[in-house]
């Protein structure tokens, strides 16, 4: 599998909000097999965005680095077992 430069989120816990720390990003939706689309998210100028699949609201924080808050929503497609 290809490593992927571009941050992955997803909300399987179903926080009211995930802050990220990217403005570019992917959504998932939640965890493999209940994914969603793979979209890709640009919040541009804004601070915040709404997945238009899920409804998950992002809100970009400067200070996570590329990371996320709480961090078990950042999203490692190798973390994740295949089907059998």
């Amino acid at each position: 599998m290809s490593e992927h430069g571009t941050p992955h989120f997803h909300n399987q816990p179903g926080v009211a909000q995930v802050r990220v720390g990217a403005k570019e990003f992917m959504c998932v939706g939640a965890l493999p097999p209940f994914d969603h689309p793979h979209i890709f998210i640009d919040m541009g100028a804004d601070n915040d965005a709404i997945c238009p699949y899920c409804s998950t609201h992002y809100v970009y924080d400067e200070h996570l680095h590329g990371g996320c808050e709480p961090p078990e929503c950042a999203f490692i497609p190798e973390s994740v077992p295949e089907a059998a």
